[in-house]
């Protein structure tokens, strides 16, 4: 693709980011999805994992969600706005139908506080679970004693935490 051919088709920058993290969150439904399918019970255990693997092999996804949204949606069309608001609300959606079939006994109230944690959370987990070697040294030399976790170790321990295990 030349500049020219990719302007055909996004008008700015942002417009870039928000299709490749609208591609990423339906991805990442399917996974989703899927794992309702293939599954009639999960314990809190077994969901835990569940998500967390699911969200540890789509590093983009992560990566995007690290990035700044408010521009990226401030700078698109209405359109390409709309089309990646329909992906992401088909995450939420993915996320609670998982609840609602694995954890019956959890309140509507418990589910959707489990979505409004669990989602700005998916924000931040890029920047801890990916480090380069010069942050590692710029941490060792500033004496933080910075505790690596991969990003699967860091969404289970987050999942486990928001079902009360």
């Amino acid at each position: 693709f030349t500049r020219t051919s990719i302007y055909n088709y996004f008008e700015t920058k942002e417009e870039i980011f928000l299709a490749l993290l609208k591609r990423e969150y339906d991805l990442w439904v399917n996974d989703l999805n899927k794992l309702i399918e293939e599954n009639k019970t999960m314990s809190t255990d077994e969901f835990a994992s569940a998500l967390s693997h699911s969200l540890e092999k789509r590093e983009q996804l992560l990566k995007l969600l690290s990035m700044n949204h408010y521009d990226m949606e401030e700078n698109s069309r209405k359109e390409n706005l709309t089309e990646f608001k329909v992906s992401y609300g088909n995450a939420l959606k993915a996320v609670k139908n998982c609840l609602d079939k694995f954890f019956t006994d959890m309140s509507e109230s418990d589910k959707q506080d489990f979505i409004y944690a669990f989602f700005p959370f998916t924000f931040g987990i890029y920047p801890y679970a990916v480090v380069t070697d010069r942050q590692k040294e710029a941490m060792e030399k500033s004496n933080i004693g910075y505790v690596y976790l991969s990003a699967y170790e860091i969404i289970y321990n987050c999942v486990r935490k928001l079902l009360g295990d």
